[in-house]
């Protein structure tokens, strides 16, 4: 869980504490100092630079030992904090996770304005992209947690299902009900050997792809003890996903998870990734799980 001292961040210690317990996890909590060159104030002396630095230090610490009381307080055990310094954030908190081998990273998002994130990037979104391991991002509030619901973006990808898979289990350690979602941009106009569907033979291509939604949503089940419903839908993925998510009324008790595909960054600021658009625009938690180390360096 990495931790900057801000309401989402509590968010996600709680989220952390409550995930790690349930699951017997070992919960490691990183807090990233952001680097002080001394190059950059050319008037200062050493003396005041150490005494800048051991002050930077000393807060950081009494951080990192808060969010300890907090955990604990909550009945969660710290297996080990770790204060790391650095020009990016999100690097160092992706080095740490590559070295301790997690299989969650935990984070809180500041919630930044659209054109702040297409400028400047979130540690958020630059912590989801390159992830070794499935990412649980917080917003929403003291009210976004736990869950109530939790719902699927599936595409028949495997970082889909294991973003499915992972959200499932955190739905059943609160007894979340869970919704699959399968969407198309668009209806099929050709079926598999390219003949021209008219309105009997879409409508039967569609009730094989639910008849395929049903058979993963049966796996998760039979694996989990979870009970899925299942929906297909036409239009944007994202916006079906976070329509989904606002149906009870409480989009910010929703978890959403989804896959990611490991697109470039100028690809995704052009045309945005589902997930991309999804970590935006939620209300509350959303899970991504990214793609395999080696394919995203491929595309």
């Amino acid at each position: 869980m990495a931790t900057d001292g801000s309401k989402d961040a509590a968010l996600a210690a709680e989220a952390a504490s409550e995930i790690s317990g349930g699951t017997g996890s070992e919960l490691h909590i990183v807090h990233v100092m952001p680097q002080f060159p001394r190059h950059a104030y050319p008037g200062i002396t050493p003396q005041v630079y150490s005494y800048v630095l051991d002050e930077m230090y000393r807060e950081a610490r009494e951080l990192l030992d808060e969010q300890v009381r907090r955990v604990q307080n909550s009945g969660g055990r710290v297996a080990e904090t770790h204060l790391k310094r650095g020009p990016a954030v999100a690097d160092e908190i992706l080095d740490l996770a590559e070295e301790l081998g997690v299989g969650l990273i935990a984070l809180g998002s500041r919630g930044l304005g659209p054109l702040k994130r297409l400028v400047l990037g979130s540690v958020a979104e630059g912590v989801v992209h390159h992830a070794p391991c499935p990412v649980l991002v917080l917003r929403g509030g003291p009210e976004a947690w736990p869950p109530r619901r939790v719902v699927i973006g599936d595409d028949g990808s495997e970082v889909a299902k294991v973003a499915g898979e992972v959200a499932a289990s955190i739905g059943k350690l609160f007894g979340a009900q869970g919704l699959l979602v399968r969407v198309f941009p668009r209806l099929p106009k050709v079926d598999v050997e390219e003949r021209e569907l008219d309105a009997r033979m879409a409508d039967d291509e569609l009730r094989r792809e639910e008849r395929k939604l049903e058979e993963r949503a049966k796996e998760v089940e039979e694996a989990l003890e979870i009970r899925l419903r299942v929906r297909l839908a036409v239009g944007d993925p994202a916006s079906a996903l976070l329509e989904a998510a606002e149906e009870d009324g409480h989009a910010e008790r929703t978890l959403i998870a989804v896959g990611s595909r490991g697109l470039g960054v100028m690809r995704r600021i052009r045309l945005g990734s589902v997930s991309t658009k999804v970590l935006r625009a939620a209300k509350g938690p959303v899970i991504i799980s990214p793609l395999p180390r080696a394919e995203s360096i491929e595309q």
